[in-house]
């Protein structure tokens, strides 16, 4: 076991520290780190240090809590709750059923992408890492504002989206309290798990991947066949009563889709992450396509008729406790309580990690105290308290001002999608400048079209995101068009990526072995 020390020296790239000198007056492009009292590094410390950092995380996560990261971050269980429960919208021409096909196809694009980005750049912080070392500091930092805003809204609106079903299982009346409280006690606990260790956070979502699909597989068929009003054609047909349970059909599929990308934040704990993390991307996608498919095909033949929305936990609470009464209902929802949970300890692992990434680059206000990582557990533990108590504070606000919410969850999909497509253009921008994939996942001759292809259904599920007759509302448009403006104005009068050292915008020409 490596023990680490303070060192001013930071994760500062090795070559880029003579550079970085110059700039030790101003504390905010100091970035801090600990440096490990060990021998020469080997494997993928070694591949570390060439990318410009010392290793100071450890490696503790396998294939299989790798991919639960991936997966549980972009849970099926998650996303019924959220379309199912809210209330009926704008039903779009293209059906549900086809709407998740053509998702899925989208999401794999952008994960093969992804992939061959993180196999070369396996660092933490993933997004943020990525667009800087394939773009550059000003587009990076731009990147991790939107991104981080997005994944800090989206552990709010899951720990206050929990609310009903936690009132519901408790025995008493959901309310904005209700919402406040679970909120509150899903992140504590996260945050507890977080801080626990890089091990501990493997055994959580590994954990939550194994109450999830159990729950799908086992729970879901029996309410298909005890509790069946429709035939498959539902899936199939715009105009289905069903569909309209659904916030716009064709948006059930971009909403499904997204956050895998979570598994590329703690690529520096992953061993051998230029093999396994692009695994784990593509394969949360196929699986989680899977799933969600088979989610979606028991509310869409179960659920009851669109009116059916009285409860804080809508039509999906009356489709569980018919199936299994009221104490199989309870238990029921006991597991989807479990899944926002483990979305929610993914989400703040994932936020925690951009955050430090961006701090030991020196792009962050009090850079030195959130690049910092705790000497016993081998995690950034100020980063990841930070990502627990931001969240926290927005229910708080949401309480004082009831829009809030709803403005939040509107740009969390948003923003995620955003950052992300900012990672495809700016890998595709860098191949057009000539840059060849140079890690251990490849496409090879298809790599180019697949980018192309990851793009384009980028800009469609964006526009269907943003433009309000298909969003069903106004308020994820000017929700980011708030965060991306003043996002551009911080960028633009405080310049905080001249503040940092360290390298950027190196993918067309990788460092030197």
């Amino acid at each position: 076991m490596k023990s680490y020390v303070l060192s001013r020296e930071s994760a500062v790239p090795v070559r880029d520290r003579s550079r970085m000198s110059t700039e030790r007056g101003d504390m905010m492009g100091t970035a801090f780190t600990r440096r490990p009292v060990a021998g020469p590094a080997t494997g993928d410390a070694a591949w570390l240090l060439r990318l410009g950092y010392r290793p100071e995380l450890r490696r503790r996560l396998g294939p299989v809590a790798t991919f639960a990261l991936a997966y549980s971050c972009m849970s099926p269980v998650i996303t019924a709750y959220a379309l199912f429960t809210s209330p009926p919208g704008v039903v779009l021409g293209l059906p549900l059923g086809w709407g998740l096909v053509v998702a899925a196809v989208g999401q794999l694009l952008v994960a093969l992408v992804l992939g061959e980005v993180v196999a070369q750049f396996p660092l933490t912080g993933g997004l943020y890492a990525w667009v800087r070392r394939l773009w550059g500091r000003r587009s990076a930092w731009l990147a991790a504002w939107v991104y981080g805003f997005a994944m800090l809204g989206m552990i709010a609106g899951l720990g206050y989206g929990a609310g009903p079903y936690l009132a519901t299982v408790v025995g008493f009346e959901p309310s904005v309290d209700s919402g406040v409280g679970c909120a509150v006690v899903l992140v504590a606990v996260a945050t507890a798990v977080n801080l626990a260790g890089t091990r501990a956070l493997g055994v959580a979502v590994t954990a939550g991947l194994v109450v999830e699909v159990a729950g799908i597989l086992v729970v879901g068929t029996w309410v298909l066949l005890s509790q069946r009003h429709r035939d498959l054609s539902v899936l199939f047909d715009p105009k289905s009563a069903a569909v309209a349970l659904v916030v716009g059909a064709g948006l059930f599929g971009v909403f499904q889709f997204s956050g895998f990308e979570a598994a590329g934040s703690v690529a520096e704990e992953v061993a051998d992450p230029a093999r396994r993390v692009p695994r784990a991307l593509w394969l949360a996608v196929v699986v989680g396509g899977v799933l969600s498919t088979y989610v979606c095909v028991v509310l869409m033949m179960t659920a009851p008729g669109p009116g059916a929305h009285g409860s804080g936990t809508g039509p999906l609470t009356q489709v569980l406790y018919g199936a299994l009464g009221p104490a199989g209902g309870r238990a029921a929802l006991g597991i989807v309580l479990l899944c926002f949970l483990s979305g929610i300890i993914g989400l703040q692992a994932a936020a925690g990690r951009l955050l430090f990434s961006a701090a030991r680059d020196g792009m962050l206000p009090g850079s030195r105290l959130l690049a910092t990582v705790s000497v016993a557990r081998a995690v950034p533990a100020p980063a990841l308290v930070v990502a627990g108590a931001v969240p926290v504070l927005l229910v708080y606000i949401s309480r004082i001002f009831p829009g809030t919410m709803a403005a939040i969850g509107a740009f969390a999909v948003l923003g995620i999608y955003l950052g992300v497509q900012t990672v495809v253009l700016a890998a595709l921008r860098a191949r057009v400048r000539g840059w060849r994939p140079a890690g251990g996942f490849s496409l090879g001759r298809w790599a180019f079209p697949v980018n192309v292809g990851a793009l384009a259904y980028g800009v469609v599920a964006l526009v269907c995101l943003l433009w309000p007759p298909l969003a069903g509302s106004s308020l994820p448009l000017v929700a980011g068009a708030l965060v991306v403006s003043v996002g551009l104005a911080v960028l633009a009068l405080l310049r905080p990526h001249r503040r940092s050292g360290a390298i950027a915008g190196d993918a067309v020409r990788p460092p030197a072995g």
